[in-house]
């Protein structure tokens, strides 16, 4: 009978019983001080790491890729790609802040504690609380991994069925009694709970190692590590017990007259687990007016009063809030300063010396602080004069938004998806909003930062050709072979140009969330049935009417096309144009690509020959003759050279030199030196068979509103091929359907083809 029957599947259960109990016993869920400690000397690094070491090593688990990009190479650590959850709500880019952050944490590894907060700031919504938390995300996963184990410890209080003393605990185990540990000397961390009067769980997590009286400890790491690159922390050299579980060590000690062991047999070592939703050992605090640690007193609980009669006098506190909650972890401050300066003021303590007072005493912990804010609070915060004293607390991190656009378009092809929006996706919707949203971002530059001649180049710089450099490391059209290998080789200089102005490139521009909202707007179009980028560029055409509502529409339009937010979408649109009239044509398979580039590789071949005045063997006579000037004239009438060809073949020659030098070895790649005199003999052919394409469109929508049975009936057999041809391949090699198909080919016709 099926579940749906009603009948429980006993053996699922059993089998499902059987594989959580393997897990808690595989994973070492509770045991023993004395088996913790068999642990520690088996693999000492593991358990005697602090937060920043563990965090480091989270980083380290999950690895790192080179990156290159037209600025340079990068590394990008894989934990923020979420593999152990199939990349969901990666963070996409930002390299450079991961390599920032990774940076200060093995600083705070070398000098053995965490003494700073790091403080993310930059424009909302870039992706300051996505990059926290993958991070916590990571360290979840970690957690549950052997490699990962952390482990606290409880106090275990037997019942009145073990005691033999008049103390109040239990001198030993009777034979035979539930929950001894054979092989292990007597504990109570195995007792059963009827045996078990009160259980007193360490909110601060303490680590285990804390048991070790400080000197004994301090000669034990320095035997172990000895000659090692591993350096305990100072947490775990230096540090003490919690408040309340010192109280209780010193009560049993004097208790038991001394006997450490005896003390120790009341430890129950028990695994935890780093989660956010649970908040143990990582949390988030949201702004507000309440302090994140206080303590209650607990042996005034009557529930407690099972506790022995040594204990019952010692008035022992619980301690509570985010900083307790976060302890051997992370703690975040989402928008720290939106708080008011007094609600932080106790960070500047807490973070330098890993302490923070609260009711009776004072709270050690070892932690890991992070928080965000957005550019305008931290620019307020340095005018108030106690910002001086902050700022060694501190350790700033900028995260600005993302400057090339097919990065960004990443975002948004993850965040919006067929499944999610109940809509095909259509080609280039995310790309339209991506470049958009990254010329909004553009700010421009200043010449005089340059020496003279790259300063022209600059200068000159439009929104889109600084995109283009930023995405692709493509210079614009029209310079020189020097004048694009300076460009390109300051790439990185003209990305960081900003960097040190207030008002810094990222800083301002429309947010990836601002975006998506604009992509969901779109997917509701009642005009598409697809998720259209004709769809988007109309809802960008809605939200830059709203300046009063963003505040990058309220920058004012400067020289050079810059922050001319309207004008963007034209300037997308165009592209968007482009792209598909490229897609569309390239699909009809009116000539094979390839032809392109053989074609110019001939005219490079014939071009060498002639630059050296050498004569060239021809392939079907097999006689040494001179270089095909017509063929060579043709070629540069097509790319438009003019008088200017002699000069253009010795430009030719020197470029591939160049590439040559910086590929040694490599065969020349026509496609990637030169990409735009390749688009150039394309665009001639096309311009040629323009006819054509504009009459093979116009029976390509007929097909797609009539069907193809009435488009078989009224042309001809090769043209009705050429429109399933051209349908298959848009499908198949660009990811149309036939309802973006239709829309994409109908505005082409209406903006390109009208005439």
């Amino acid at each position: 009978m099926s579940p749906d029957d009603g009948e429980i599947p006993k053996d699922s259960l059993a089998q499902i019983g059987q594989e959580v109990r393997d897990n808690y016993t595989r994973n070492k869920r509770v045991m023993s001080f004395d088996e913790f400690f068999q642990l520690f000397l088996a693999r000492p690094e593991q358990y005697a790491r602090n937060v920043a070491q563990y965090i480091k090593d989270v980083f380290d688990y999950f690895g790192s890729e080179e990156l290159k990009t037209p600025r340079g190479t990068f590394t990008r650590w894989k934990l923020f790609d979420v593999p152990f959850d199939g990349g969901r709500d990666r963070l996409v880019g930002q390299e450079e802040v991961q390599a920032r952050v990774y940076r200060v944490v093995s600083n705070f590894v070398r000098e053995g504690t965490v003494n700073k907060l790091l403080l993310m700031h930059g424009p909302n919504g870039s992706a300051k609380s996505t990059f926290v938390s993958c991070l916590v995300r990571a360290l979840e996963y970690y957690s549950g991994l052997d490699e990962g184990a952390l482990y606290r410890f409880n106090w275990i209080f037997p019942s009145e069925k073990l005691q033999k003393s008049g103390l109040g605990f239990s001198g030993g185990f009777p034979t035979g009694a539930p929950g001894s540990y054979e092989g292990h000397g007597d504990t109570f961390a195995y007792l059963d709970e009827d045996l078990v009067d009160a259980k007193l769980v360490d909110e601060l997590r303490d680590n285990p190692l804390l048991l070790i009286p400080a000197k004994r400890r301090q000669q034990l790491l320095d035997d172990k590590f000895r000659g090692k690159s591993f350096d305990p922390s100072d947490y775990i050299r230096f540090g003490d017990l919690g408040h309340k579980n010192k109280q209780i060590f010193e009560a049993l000690l004097v208790a038991y007259k001394g006997d450490y062991l005896k003390v120790l047999r009341h430890i129950q070592v028990e695994r935890f687990y780093i989660s956010r939703r649970y908040r143990q050992a990582a949390v988030t605090v949201e702004p507000q007016l309440a302090v994140d640690a206080q303590g209650r007193q607990i042996t005034m609980d009557r529930s407690l009063g099972a506790l022995p009669t040594a204990l019952q006098s010692v008035a022992l506190y619980e301690y509570q809030g985010e900083l307790v909650d976060g302890n051997r972890g992370v703690i975040e401050y989402a928008d720290l300063l939106k708080r008011p300066l007094e609600a932080y003021k106790y960070l500047l303590g807490t973070v330098e010396h890993a302490e923070v007072a609260v009711q009776n005493t004072i709270v050690f912990v070892d932690e890991f602080f992070i928080g965000s804010s957005n550019e305008s609070h931290l620019a307020v915060f340095k005018e108030v004069p106690e910002f001086q004293s902050f700022k060694g607390r501190l350790e700033l991190i900028r995260v600005p938004y993302i400057l090339d656009y097919e990065a960004e378009r990443k975002i948004y092809e993850e965040q919006i998806s067929d499944s999610g929006v109940g809509k095909h996706i259509a080609p280039h919707t995310a790309f339209v909003a991506a470049l958009w949203a990254t010329l909004t971002r553009m700010r421009k530059p200043l010449p005089e930062k340059y020496p003279k001649g790259l300063a022209d180049l600059v200068a000159k710089l439009t929104p889109l050709e600084k995109a283009e450099l930023y995405a692709h490391g493509r210079a614009p059209d029209g310079l020189t072979p020097e004048q694009t290998k300076d460009l390109l080789g300051n790439i990185d200089k003209i990305f960081g140009e900003s960097d040190a102005y207030p008002n810094y490139e990222g800083r301002t521009g429309a947010s990836p969330r601002e975006i998506k909202v604009l992509l969901l707007n779109a997917a509701q179009h009642h005009k598409y049935a697809c998720v259209s980028p004709l769809a988007v560029f109309e809802e960008m055409e809605e939200l830059v009417k709203n300046v009063t509502v963003y505040e990058f529409l309220k920058q004012e339009p400067l020289p050079g096309g810059y922050h001319e937010n309207k004008k963007f979408i034209f300037i997308v649109r165009e592209k968007f144009l482009d792209i598909v009239d490229d897609e569309v044509r390239s699909s009809m398979g009116l000539v094979e690509e390839r032809q392109y580039a053989d074609l110019f590789g001939k005219y490079v071949t014939h071009v060498s020959h002639w630059t050296k005045k050498e004569k060239m063997r021809n392939p079907l006579t097999g006689r040494l003759d001179d270089p095909d000037e017509d063929m060579m004239i043709e070629v540069e009438k097509t790319l438009g050279m003019g008088q200017k060809r002699d000069d253009f073949r010795h430009e030719v020659i020197s470029r591939i030199a160049a590439w040559s030098i910086d590929h040694p070895g490599q065969k020349i790649e026509f496609t990637k030196v030169f990409p735009r005199h390749l688009q150039q003999l394309r665009e001639s052919y096309f311009e040629l068979q323009k006819k054509v394409v504009k009459r093979t469109n116009e029976e390509v929508l007929q097909y797609l509103a009539d069907g193809a049975d009435k488009v078989k009936n009224r042309i001809d057999r090769e043209a009705f091929e050429r429109v399933e041809t051209t349908l298959r391949n848009l499908k198949q090699s660009y990811g149309y359907c036939d309802n973006c198909a239709r829309d994409a080919i109908s505005y082409l016709m209406r903006k390109r083809y009208a005439a």
